[in-house]
C-alpha cells in the first residue's frame, strides 16, 4: 500500500494543533479501554492480559491499515460473548487459532467487497443501533453503583460536572482526561473507599511476546474453530461497518469501508500473534475519541501505544485509578451517543421508519446482540420497502370489444405479481389485446412468470396478444426466462 506525503500528512498529522488534540484524545481513550478490556476478558473466561494485549495490537494496527481515521478498535463484548463456549470447552489456544482464522475471513470479505452490503442498512437501522448501544453502555455502568458507599455517587457526579463544565474554561485539554486525573488525585490523596481499576482484575506486567497457537494442525481443529471464526468475523465486521458510518456522520467525512475490512482482519491476526483475543470497532471509545478532539489516525495509534505504556510502565498507578472516574466518562458517552432527536422524530417520521428504529433498539437491548438487532432492522426495512413499492403499481384498460390495450405502470416483482395477474379480466371481451409495458419494469423471474401466465390465459381464451414497450433490462430478462413470445430486442423491433 503506497502513500503520498500529502495523504500521509492529511490522515496522520495535519498541523500541530490537531496533533496535540489527537494525542490527548488517544490518552483518554487508552484509560477508558482498560476496564472494558478486562471486563471482556472476564466474559470470555481468559486472563485480563488477553483482552488488554488485544486492545493494544488492534488499536495500533488499525491506525495504520484501517479505513476510518479516528475510529477506535479493540477487544469488544460482541466478540467476547461469541467465543465464551469455545474457551470453556477447548481453552485459550483454540481461541487464538480461531482469532487468526477470523482475521483471514475478514480480509477475504474485504477482497470480495462485502462492505457494499452496508448499502442495505437504512438510516432508521443505524439510528436504532446507536440508541441501543447508548442504552447498553449506560446499563453496563449500573453494577458499579451496587453495594458501594456514597463516595462513588459523589465522584461520578463530580466527574460529570467536570466533563460538561470544564470546556467553558478551555478546550485545550479534553475534559474527560481532566475528570480522570482530578478524581484519581482526590481518591488517592484522601484514600476514599471506592473501587479501582485493580479491583477489575490483575494488570499484566511487561511487554507482550509473539506466540503461535499450540493446536494440532488437523481437520478436526478446523471443524472446531471454523463456526466460531465465521461468527466472530461477521459480528466484528458488522459492528465495525456500523461504527465507521457513525464516525463518518460525526466528523462529516468519508471512510474506506473495504480497506477497513482488510484492516480489521490484519489487526485480529496481529492480536492473536501477541496472545490476544479478537475484537472490532468500539462505538463508545470512538465517541470518546471524537468528542475529545481526535480526528486522525494518530489518535487511534496513541490510544494503543499509550495503553501499552500504561501496562508496561505505570501498571501500579493505573490500578489505583478510581472506577467512578471511568464510569463518569462512559455515562457521558452514553448521553452523547444517544440520538435524542429520534424521540421527537417518532411522530414526524413515517410510522414504518419508527417501527424499524424501535425494533432494532428493543432487539439489541433484549438480546445484548448487536448483530441480531441490525438483522431484524434490515429485514423489517426490506419488508416495508417491498410493501411500499408494491403499491406503486397500476394497470389501466382502454378500448372496446374489437381491441383493448392494458397500460401497465410501476414495478413488477415478487411482491406485486398477484395484483398484476388479477388486473387482467378473466373474461376479456376484446379479440385483440395489447399489453403496453412502456412505463413498467420487470425485476425478477416472478414478474416474468406472471406475464407468461397472463399471456397464456388470454391466448387460451382465443385472444390475439401482443406485448410492447419493454425497456432494455426488462426485455433481456423476458428473452432469457419467458415461455411466451420473445421481445425481439435482438431484431431491433422493440421501440423502448
Amino acid at each position: 500500500m503506497t502513500y503520498s506525503f500529502s495523504r500521509l500528512r492529511r490522515e496522520w498529522f495535519a498541523d500541530a494543533t490537531e496533533a496535540r488534540r489527537d494525542v490527548l484524545a488517544g490518552i483518554v481513550v487508552a484509560l477508558a479501554l482498560i476496564p472494558e478490556a478486562i471486563g471482556f476478558s472476564i466474559i470470555s473466561g481468559v486472563d485480563p492480559r488477553v483482552g488488554l494485549y488485544a486492545s493494544v495490537a488492534i488499536a495500533m494496527v488499525t491506525a495504520v491499515v484501517g479505513g476510518r481515521p479516528a475510529m477506535i478498535s479493540a477487544a469488544t463484548a460482541a466478540v467476547a460473548v461469541v467465543v465464551t463456549p469455545l474457551v470453556h470447552q477447548y481453552g485459550l489456544q483454540y481461541l487464538l487459532a480461531a482469532t487468526i482464522l477470523m482475521g483471514v475471513f475478514q480480509m477475504i470479505a474485504g477482497a470480495l467487497r462485502l462492505d457494499l452490503l452496508m448499502q442495505f442498512v437504512s438510516r432508521s437501522v443505524i439510528t436504532g443501533f446507536v440508541n441501543a448501544l447508548a442504552i447498553l453502555i449506560f446499563m453496563a455502568q449500573l453494577p458499579q453503583f451496587m453495594g458501594v458507599s456514597w463516595h462513588t455517587y459523589a465522584m461520578v457526579a463530580g466527574g460529570l460536572a467536570i466533563i460538561y463544565l470544564f470546556p467553558r474554561i478551555t478546550t485545550a485539554v479534553p475534559s474527560p482526561l481532566v475528570a480522570i486525573l482530578v478524581l484519581a488525585g482526590v481518591s488517592i490523596w484522601l484514600g476514599l473507599p471506592v473501587r479501582t481499576v485493580s479491583d477489575m482484575g490483575r494488570l499484566p506486567e511487561g511487554l507482550p511476546s509473539l506466540v503461535w497457537p499450540q493446536v494440532p494442525l488437523t481437520l478436526e481443529t478446523l471443524r472446531v474453530i471454523l463456526p466460531y471464526a465465521l461468527t466472530m468475523a461477521a459480528v466484528g465486521l458488522l459492528e465495525s461497518m456500523m461504527t465507521a458510518q457513525i464516525v463518518d456522520d460525526m466528523t462529516d467525512t468519508d471512510s474506506d469501508k473495504r480497506r477497513e475490512c482488510v484492516g480489521q482482519g490484519t489487526a485480529n491476526i496481529a492480536a492473536a500473534l501477541v496472545g490476544g483475543m479478537g475484537g472490532c470497532a468500539m462505538i463508545g471509545q470512538s465517541v470518546i475519541n471524537v468528542t475529545s478532539g481526535g480526528r486522525k489516525r494518530l489518535s487511534t495509534f496513541i490510544a494503543g501505544a499509550f495503553l501499552l505504556f500504561l501496562l508496561a510502565v505505570l501498571g501500579p498507578w493505573v490500578g489505583r485509578i478510581p472506577m467512578p472516574a471511568l464510569v463518569a466518562v462512559m455515562v457521558m458517552v452514553s448521553i452523547g451517543t444517544f440520538s435524542w432527536n429520534s424521540i421527537g422524530n417518532l411522530r414526524r417520521h413515517p410510522p414504518t421508519s419508527s417501527v424499524v428504529m424501535l425494533a432494532t433498539v428493543v432487539t439489541v437491548v433484549a438480546t445484548h446482540d448487536l448483530a441480531r438487532g441490525v438483522l431484524v432492522g434490515v429485514l423489517l426495512s426490506g419488508i416495508f420497502f417491498a410493501s411500499k413499492v408494491r403499491r406503486m403499481f397500476a394497470v389501466e384498460r382502454t378500448g372496446d370489444d374489437g381491441g383493448a390495450t392494458y397500460r401497465v405502470t410501476g414495478q413488477i416483482f415478487f411482491a406485486s405479481v398477484d395484483r398484476f395477474t388479477r388486473a387482467f379480466a378473466g373474461n376479456e371481451p376484446a379479440r385483440a389485446v395489447t399489453i403496453d409495458v412502456t412505463a413498467a419494469h420487470f425485476w425478477d423471474i416472478s414478474a416474468v412468470g406472471a406475464l407468461d401466465k397472463v399471456v397464456a390465459r388470454l391466448r387460451q381464451g382465443g385472444r390475439v396478444v401482443a406485448v410492447i414497450g419493454y425497456n432494455t433490462a426488462s426485455a433481456d430478462l423476458v428473452d432469457r426466462f419467458a415461455l411466451h413470445d420473445k421481445t425481439g430486442v435482438e431484431l431491433g423491433v422493440v421501440p423502448h
